[in-house]
């Protein structure tokens, strides 16, 4: 029996991996298109979102605040109110109805940067500038709606080694009569971090503590700290700008209950303030003085509105010289694209790869007594899965330049791409299941493209496998695929086009291997019961990607997708029919399906709300808590050990993981046992703040597991997470 193998399906794959491309790639440029009249602008650099909180509404005499809560990328950060040596601190210009009134940054303590010979005091990170807004009684809401909206222009300069500034325009509507408190952590969190007035000071100010000046440095002096800071080492940072040498050396010491140091004047300054406010910090906590200045200031200096270092970045951004980006060091990148190597390699094992073997066995059998065509099969196959890989890399890193947050599987936190590759699996899988041909129903011409073609036949099999592949991630591909953000583009694209290559490694490795080709069975009857057999795996894939769309657009886009698959089924049963059948049904089918994408497909399009920010994991004892920026730093400053699972419902291995490992009772036990906090950061849609958290761990896909405890490095384990790797790391706490 002559059988012609399932790939003839591949050649309606390049078309619609294509469009799934480009929906995925359309879908982050919409959402970047609409940040400027959001609360959310994402660069390259930060990611800026407008927040509020009003627990009691917006009311006269009720605490309301707004809030600019930046996520930076890792190594770079913006500045306080007094930027140090080099920057500018963030501006905010409110525009809000009238009856608000917003005042000054609340600013959180500061962390010092050096840089070279110099030194700033900016943010890293995720840090939160409250603004606190004044609601005057004659504030009146809109009378349709009952809200308020704010709107905010922010300007502010990121730097890391070059300084780029940037700029956003934020609204935020706000319901007036209702609470607003999902970010009350958040603002609790900043609030705790804004230094504290020194205790027995009236405005800030203690009549017992001043800044003393002797010749080129001031002698201070400050009592009323707290007494637990007795004895230690503490952090300065002046709130007025161009008054010490903010890099340079200098000395503490504690006489009793006070606190002095000799700080040198800078060579360049240009305040003179009086009194001196200045905030001291030890252990994560700032306390505020203003010191009465004792003696004459020396001449200042010219003012200069920035430093001669800043201007020079600024010239060079303004210029259009791009940030740089450094070659990885040759180990550095051998062992990258090793560890994609071996991460494509492993892929073969993972749950999303499945499917698509049934097309390469088959394959592999029809050609197995024909050692050209089995090598030339295999060579296309790998160039289809090589150059898919790559771009796909290429798509991400463009995306990235373009000022999207995204990483590895980014497509599938599109709905429409979601559906799209359902839709994919069903026909496939009503093809292996022998419900229709393709030859039945396509031109001549077309139909005869695999017997013609079997070398592009081949080459469209890989793009299929690099299509379900994407969303998984395997050991040592975590770590590999995190390095390509700070590549250059080539060397980022040869990471990927090892990792292709790991992937069809196996199949290229049997292509040139003659004993693999002898051990393979004759083509036969057994071929077509494997085909039919494999319908199921696809089936499975499907009913997957369904329940993944139904995380995204919940219940009811989960339900219309389900619909238009059954219509699509009709149709492609009904092109196969023959005479009169096909000249009736075909139109019929064609029609109702049209008419069910047009009332359904928005609600598969249409991203529901975030589930509920508390989860419970099966029988665990435990509760996870939705994860949000910051909130583990937040944990571990309090003397918490936090666990995080950066996790999506399209990865196969989250999904594993979470049912194995994570669910295991002794696991709970041993969370439950050391006080572990169990953080949860669904990647599932986009979210700009869980892609920069990753970035930040070096990592651009997921999963991944961090276990963070204070005063210890974090932890991040292995894609594939071992119960008995997790238990040891928790017992160490």
């Amino acid at each position: 029996m002559h059988y012609r193998p399932t790939s003839l399906l591949a050649k309606a794959i390049f078309l619609i991996a294509v469009m799934l491309a480009g929906a995925g790639s359309w879908a982050q440029l919409q959402a970047k298109g609409g940040a400027a009249t959001s609360a959310v602008v994402t660069t390259p650099h930060v990611r800026a979102e407008l927040i509020a909180h009003a627990p009691q509404g917006v009311e006269p005499g009720q605490p309301l605040w707004l809030g600019l809560q930046i996520t930076h990328q890792p190594e770079w950060h913006t500045y306080w109110k007094n930027p140090g040596d080099s920057g500018l601190p963030i501006e905010m210009a409110w525009t809000l109805p009238a009856g608000l009134d917003a005042g000054e940054i609340a600013w959180p303590l500061p962390k010092k940067i050096p840089i070279g010979t110099l030194a700033n005091y900016g943010y890293e990170g995720t840090v939160l500038l409250p603004v606190p807004v004044t609601v005057a009684s004659t504030f009146a809401p809109k009378a349709l709606s009952n809200d308020a909206t704010v709107r905010l222009h922010a300007t502010w300069l990121v730097c890391r080694k070059e300084c780029i500034p940037e700029e956003g325009d934020f609204t935020l509507t706000i319901p007036a009569r209702s609470t607003t408190a999902m970010h009350g952590a958040a603002f609790d969190a900043a609030l705790a971090a804004q230094p504290r007035p020194v205790m027995g000071s009236v405005q800030g100010v203690r009549p017992d503590s001043n800044a003393r000046i002797e010749g080129n440095t001031l002698q201070l002096s400050v009592q009323g700290l707290p007494v637990e800071l007795r004895g230690k080492t503490l952090e300065l940072f002046p709130e007025t700008p161009e008054v010490i040498e903010n890099a340079a050396a200098w000395t503490q010491a504690w006489k009793g209950a006070v606190w002095t140091a000799e700080v040198p004047l800078s060579a360049q300054r240009s305040n003179s303030p009086d009194p001196m406010p200045v905030v001291l910090a030890a252990d994560g906590q700032g306390y505020r003085a203003e010191l009465k200045v004792l003696g004459a200031w020396p001449t200042v200096a010219a003012a200069a509105t920035v430093s001669p270092a800043l201007e020079a970045a600024l010239k060079a951004n303004a210029a259009g010289v791009p940030a740089s980006t450094s070659s990885a060091p040759p180990l550095t990148l051998l062992a990258a694209l090793l560890g994609a190597l071996l991460g494509g390699l492993i892929l073969n094992l993972m749950p999303c790869v499945f499917p698509v073997l049934a097309i390469k066995v088959v394959g592999f059998a029809q050609h197995a007594q024909d050692r050209r065509a089995h090598r030339l099969s295999g060579i296309a196959y790998t160039s289809g899965v090589v150059l898919s890989f790559v771009a796909l890399g290429a798509l991400m890193l463009g995306l990235r330049a373009a000022g999207e947050a995204i990483g590895w599987g980014f497509q599938l936190q599109s709905p429409a791409v979601v559906a799209g590759l359902a839709a994919l699996f069903t026909l496939i899988a009503l093809n292996l299941a022998g419900v229709f041909e393709f030859g039945h129903f396509l031109p001549s011409s077309v139909a005869s493209l695999q017997a013609r073609h079997p070398v592009a036949d081949s080459f469209l099999t890989g793009v299929l496998a690099v299509a379900v592949a994407s969303p998984c991630t395997a050991p040592f591909m975590g770590a590999s695929l995190g390095l390509t953000a700070t590549l250059p583009g080539p060397q980022a694209l040869a990471v990927f086009a090892a990792l292709g290559l790991g992937l069809a490694l196996p199949y290229l490795a049997a292509a040139f291997v003659p004993a693999v080709a002898r051990a393979l069975p004759r083509p036969g009857a057994w071929m077509d019961t494997l085909r039919k057999f494999m319908a199921f795996p696809m089936l499975a894939t499907v009913v997957w990607l369904v329940w993944v769309l139904g995380q995204q657009s919940g219940i009811d886009g989960a339900g219309a997708l389900l619909i238009l698959l059954v219509a699509l089924g009709m149709v492609a049963w009904a092109l196969s029919l023959a005479g009169s059948a096909r000249r009736f049904m075909a139109p019929v089918s064609i029609l109702a399906l049209a008419l069910l994408a047009w009332t359904f497909a928005p609600h598969v399009t249409n991203v529901a709300a975030a589930p509920s920010a508390q989860a419970s994991t099966g029988n665990a004892t435990q509760q996870w808590q939705a994860w949000t920026p910051g909130a583990a730093e937040q944990l571990v400053a309090s003397g918490r050990p936090v666990f995080v699972d950066f996790t999506a419902a399209w990865c196969v291995t989250c999904q594993y993981n979470k049912k194995t490992t994570l669910a295991d009772a002794g696991v709970q036990a041993d969370f439950t046992a050391k006080n572990v906090a169990l953080l949860r950061a669904d990647w599932t849609r986009r979210d700009p703040a869980i892609t920069a958290a990753l970035a930040q761990l070096g990592r651009s896909g997921v999963p991944v597991y961090v276990l963070h405890a204070p005063g210890k490095a974090p932890v991040v384990f292995s894609e594939i997470l071992g119960e008995a790797e997790l238990r040891a790391a928790v017992a160490a706490l």
